[in-house]
């Protein structure tokens, strides 16, 4: 049946959309919690000093807030935005070759498995690539069920509109997500809506899509910053590791094949369906798991966050969408938008109170950025103000921003205020006034967002350099 429904997809291709309504499938372990270490309020907690410095491939978890996340007293949100990564997935192919290549090198030369290693001696790797795995997909069922509990005033009123890019992953995950959220939504009432209907917007060549980075040339075809700075930052911190592992197993693993080691703990952990924390996780330190997420950190920032000139300019179109959906006013932007879906209200509706998008962590990046959620300088090691980027705080596997609105007593029904939420944590907003609380006014907020309204730096996209 699924095949039938990504063919459906294939042929409305050329608009750069499709309407489908995913096909439930049973969530796998519905009678009982599947993933040991999971839950829907807080995400993923076994051993949360390592499993939390995983950087992009830690499992989602709910973050420490400075400010509370509650609803403040005497507020009552009016419309909840969520904008979420696919849950967890295998490698990609090329990276599943190279962890086979890595083992298959480390069992012809080991001449010994002293304790915490003797795992190795039958170890057989299995991992697919780039699906999801069955715990990223209950990890997606768990956030439509956290979704629907944390918005139920707002969700007795009306179901979200929901959209997804159009990788298989990505549509699997809001699938999962709505599944969750119909679940939820069970429990307190009859749900006849269900399965409802979701917007797959196409990642083909050439597609504008907001959901999926594509279309601007010069940043596809420059530079990978990311790769040249997590290069330089490994040549650090991977030497130690990789002479402790050398001689503990009398191998010669070189430094990308360390790493490797190090990139299997989460992989293996979220390739078992209740999460069980993999034995590779043990052979190393605490502190070289906060470089190792410190790598993945810096990664992103330079390929796509504000490292990369172009990186934030990747967010635009979402973040002009969001401001059209916040203030029911037309879309105004000339960047990543499809004219064809913004124009249409069957496909881009105004005046809804829940919205739900799907995404890659890359876009979700780029759009906090042109959101101007966090400081635009170098990443830190160690970061207590949580006001610079950081991979597994922002985007883990089944990230979530929660995008608000909210009427508080004593005010004007026009005097609305704004709040984001990144996995839990409320972040404090820049440049447009934000109270104590964390949140701006509706308008100081829209106003902030000029970088977007002016379309970033498109303009950069397709230039080419004077001869």
């Amino acid at each position: 049946m699924r095949a039938v429904i990504f063919a459906i997809i294939g042929i409305y291709a050329y608009l750069g959309m499709a309407l489908w309504s995913p096909i439930p499938k049973s969530p796998i372990c519905r009678k009982k919690p599947c993933a040991l270490c999971d839950t829907p309020e807080k995400g993923y907690q076994c051993q949360p000093a390592t499993s939390h410095n995983w950087g992009s491939y830690a499992p989602y978890f709910t973050v420490p807030s400075k400010i509370s996340a509650k609803v403040p007293s005497g507020c009552l949100i009016t419309f909840a935005q969520v904008l979420s990564r696919h849950g967890a997935r295998f490698p990609t192919k090329r990276k599943t070759a190279f962890y086979k290549e890595t083992i298959d090198v480390l069992r012809k030369t080991a001449k010994k498995y002293p304790a915490k290693y003797a795992f190795l001696k039958t170890f057989r790797l299995r991992l697919g690539h780039a699906d999801l795995t069955y715990f990223g997909e209950q990890q997606m069922i768990n956030s439509g069920i956290k979704f629907y509990n944390q918005y139920s005033s707002l969700a007795k009123l009306e179901d979200p509109f929901f959209r997804a890019a159009g990788s298989d992953r990505v549509i699997e995950s809001g699938m999962n997500f709505t599944q969750g959220y119909h679940m939820a939504k069970s429990k307190k009432r009859p749900d006849n809506a269900f399965p409802y209907p979701m917007l797959v917007i196409s990642e083909a060549d050439g597609q504008n899509n907001t959901l999926q980075h594509i279309t601007c040339t010069n940043f596809e075809n420059g530079p990978k910053y990311g790769a040249i700075e997590s290069k330089k930052w490994a040549a650090q911190f991977v030497p130690p590791i990789a002479k402790r592992i050398n001689t503990d197993l009398g191998t010669n693993l070189n430094l990308e094949q360390v790493h490797a080691l190090m990139d299997l703990c989460p992989f293996e952990t979220v390739d078992d369906p209740q999460g069980k924390f993999s034995p590779f996780c043990n052979l190393f330190t605490q502190a070289e798991w906060v470089s190792f997420s410190y790598y993945y950190t810096l990664t992103k920032f330079y390929n796509i966050g504000a490292g990369n000139p172009l990186g934030p300019t990747q967010g635009v179109g979402w973040t002009n969408e969001l401001i059209a959906r916040l203030t029911n006013t037309p879309v105004q932007d000339h960047t990543t938008t499809n004219s064809t879906l913004t124009s249409n209200p069957a496909t881009f509706p105004l005046h809804k109170k829940l919205y739900a998008d799907f995404t890659h962590d890359n876009s979700l990046t780029a759009i906090m950025f042109a959101m101007g959620l966090y400081e635009t300088g170098r990443p830190l090691l160690k970061d207590k103000t949580q006001s610079r980027f950081s991979a597994s705080v922002s985007a883990p596997f089944a990230a979530r921003m929660y995008v608000e609105k909210m009427r508080c007593k004593g005010k004007k029904p026009s005097d609305e205020l704004v709040r984001v939420l990144v996995n839990d944590r409320v972040v404090p907003l820049r440049n447009c006034g934000a109270d104590q609380l964390g949140r701006c006014s509706l308008g100081n907020f829209v106003e902030s967002l000029g970088f977007a309204q002016r379309g970033g730096d498109w303009d950069k996209c397709f230039s080419t350099k004077s001869k």
